[in-house]
């Protein structure tokens, strides 16, 4: 099967949902010849996370429109008082939804979209640009998994990035290491009952929440946590430093010189990457009391190592320990192994793989999260959540995606604009 649009955009996550919502109220024209594919069956935010306890870290006005249009339909705010849960979310006096509240707005707004359409189970396998004689993209042809094809003009990755398994754990089969994007799924195929060795590699959020909820369900594993810090920290989330995350910031990080970016990224990098909530903090340490109060430990918390080697012995997984403060080596063995360790720093490989493939020398996007693709290109892509390094750390999360959404539905605008005063093209789609 074959189909024909104008926009494509891969993946059902809140970068492209917004980029509908944007659609709808800004382009309504081009909103009817977009099509967004998402790979499984629903839309899910953090599929592999979602913890009926957990909260998000941003405030629910920061949904996918309401920093961009206040009086949208699409508004969190709306999506409470349409499912009947406004007063008790006012009632509970909180600005951070639990994740299961914003994973349910998303497939929300996924179900409420007029315009745009979604088409869940397609998964893309490989993108195709279609070149001219002069080595020009002129369009995408992206492959699916079920041997289908879609060929676009404009084409919006959202999907994220590739989740990051270090090389030490290259030789332990797949199957026994669980990375926190599949921890709901993997961890419901393990016996709860049985007396587990569980390690957990990392010491940010991810890795505390995989760690507290194998601690909770399975109440006869011993529970490792290994992590190259000196402990667990929270947050940093002080009103002055989240100033970093408004829209308005972002042009000052994109005019900002290589060393500037690098300085800010690091300074940010508790904001997100390296720090825990205190509600969790705060969890971890009463329980670790308790267990010593009572001599019956489950938790242990190893810091200051790292992981130089990791084998499969006697069907039990080995970790060699290395303190980084006396450079002694030991043992952990271990039957299952959590990875807290986050994502690949680098475009995606569907990117990675798609520039190749065009020609490109380096990836790099404009202000406006457009990919630089050969000069006299007529296709055009863009990139969301994978900008950190250009755009700021904002460009992750949900802070931007409202405003975000908005620049990139103007960029296109404008695209064809001046296209269509040069050489008018209208893809239809295929029924």
């Amino acid at each position: 099967m074959h189909q024909e649009v104008e926009l494509l955009a891969l993946g059902a996550g809140p970068s492209n949902l917004a980029l509908a919502v944007a659609l709808e109220e800004l382009s309504p024209e081009l909103a009817t010849r977009t099509l967004i594919i998402e790979q499984h069956e629903d839309v899910v935010w953090q599929r592999g996370m979602l913890l009926p306890w957990t909260q998000s870290q941003v405030s629910f006005l920061k949904d996918l429109v309401t920093l961009r249009n206040p009086q949208s339909r699409f508004s969190f705010v709306n999506y409470l008082h349409s499912v009947g849960r406004l007063n008790e979310f006012v009632n509970l006096g909180s600005f951070t939804p639990y994740r299961m509240e914003i994973s349910d707005y998303l497939l929300w707004v996924a179900n409420s979209l007029a315009q745009v359409r979604i088409e869940y189970g397609r998964r893309c396998v490989a993108i195709e640009p279609v070149l001219s004689d002069d080595g020009e993209v002129e369009r995408w042809v992206v492959r699916l998994g079920d041997g289908s094809t879609i060929t676009c003009r404009t084409l919006v990755v959202g999907a994220g990035r590739d989740p990051h398994i270090p090389e030490v754990f290259d030789t332990l089969p797949r199957e026994r290491i669980i990375h926190s994007t599949e921890y709901s799924r993997k961890i419901a195929g393990i016996d709860h009952d049985a007396p587990h060795r569980v390690a957990v590699i990392g010491g940010a959020q991810s890795a505390a929440e995989m760690l507290w909820a194998t601690h909770q369900n399975m109440p006869n594993a011993q529970c490792t946590m290994v992590m190259r810090s000196i402990g667990l920290n929270g947050y940093e989330s002080s009103k002055f430093t989240n100033e970093l995350f408004y829209a308005s910031f972002i042009d000052e990080f994109y005019g900002s010189r290589p060393d500037a970016r690098r300085q800010l990224l690091g300074e940010m990098h508790r904001t997100n990457y390296a720090g825990l909530s205190p509600g969790l903090l705060e969890n971890l340490y009463r329980q670790i009391y308790l267990e010593r109060l009572t001599g019956q430990e489950r938790i242990r918390m190893i810091t200051m190592t790292e992981v130089p080697e990791a084998r499969i012995e006697n069907d039990e997984i080995i970790l060699t320990l290395s303190d980084r403060k006396s450079g002694r080596r030991r043992e952990l063995p271990c039957d299952v192994l959590l990875l807290g360790t986050g994502f690949d720093r680098r475009m995606p490989s569907l990117v990675r793989d798609l520039a190749t493939k065009a020609g490109m020398d380096e990836i790099a996007v404009d202000r406006f999260y457009k990919l630089a693709l050969p000069e006299g290109s007529s296709a055009s892509c863009y990139l969301q959540g994978v900008n950190e390094d250009t755009h700021g750390i904002a460009d992750s999360l949900l802070s931007a995606l409202a405003n975000r959404a908005e620049e990139i539905v103007g960029d296109i605008q404008e695209t064809r604009a001046t296209a269509e005063l040069l050489l008018p093209f209208a893809l239809p789609i295929a029924s």
